[in-house]
């Protein structure tokens, strides 16, 4: 019987993580997970598809992350009769178990959402960070956003603090610690396939012919 193999990927904005994720997903014919982790936390939990998108939006007030004290994610569920069972902090509790439920259950891709930290105790994951130097970030991001010079480096400065202060709120790790992840690829060197042909080889070598 196969072993169930998780690959996470954490990615600087304009680096390519997400598409690299695509791709990686496609070759080994596993699932991937980006938003849809949104809607499986949704249907465990009963609770409204538009309090996470919402509770994301806020967040991205950094002066909100700050507020919400002791997120730091431990395992646990919040139950309905309890006043914060719609908090911030127990819609990422909901998301982690969703992606506890597929790291148990299926090989799959998940991009984003702190999937290394929550499932850093299961031995069948493979953690990846996907960055880039400022000039990669810039020429890629240009593909997708209708932005350019000053505007289009503070929007990707932007994207890439809110994702650090997310990862840090509910870690309280830092977000670019290489110490986090089992690889960390630079997309710019690399290409987008050879990122995914060096994450299969890390596979191979760690677990065998697993996928």
């Amino acid at each position: 019987m196969k072993k169930n193999i998780v690959i996470t990927i954490a990615r600087q904005y304009g680096s390519g993580g997400r598409t690299v994720g695509e791709m990686l997903a496609n070759d080994l014919g596993i699932h991937y997970y980006d938003k849809e982790l949104v809607k499986l936390a949704s249907e465990e939990s009963g609770i409204n598809e538009s309090l996470f998108v919402e509770a994301d939006e806020n967040l991205r007030n950094m002066s909100a992350i700050k507020k919400v004290r002791n997120s730091v994610y431990k395992g646990e569920l919040i139950g309905p009769e309890s006043s914060e069972f719609t908090s911030p902090k127990n819609l990422f509790n909901y998301q982690a178990h969703a992606i506890k439920k597929l790291a148990e259950t299926q090989s799959c891709v998940i991009v984003g959402r702190a999937a290394d930290f929550v499932l850093k105790d299961y031995d069948n994951v493979v953690s990846v960070f996907v960055h880039a130097p400022h000039w990669f970030l810039m020429q890629e991001a240009a593909k997708v956003q209708p932005l350019s010079g000053k505007e289009l480096e503070k929007f990707i400065a932007k994207e890439d603090k809110f994702r650090a202060a997310y990862y840090e709120h509910f870690t309280g790790n830092n977000w670019s610690d290489a110490n986090n992840y089992d690889l960390c690829l630079d997309s710019s060197k690399l290409g987008f396939e050879k990122c995914v042909e060096e994450i299969k080889a890390y596979i191979k070598v760690r677990f065998g012919d697993v996928l």
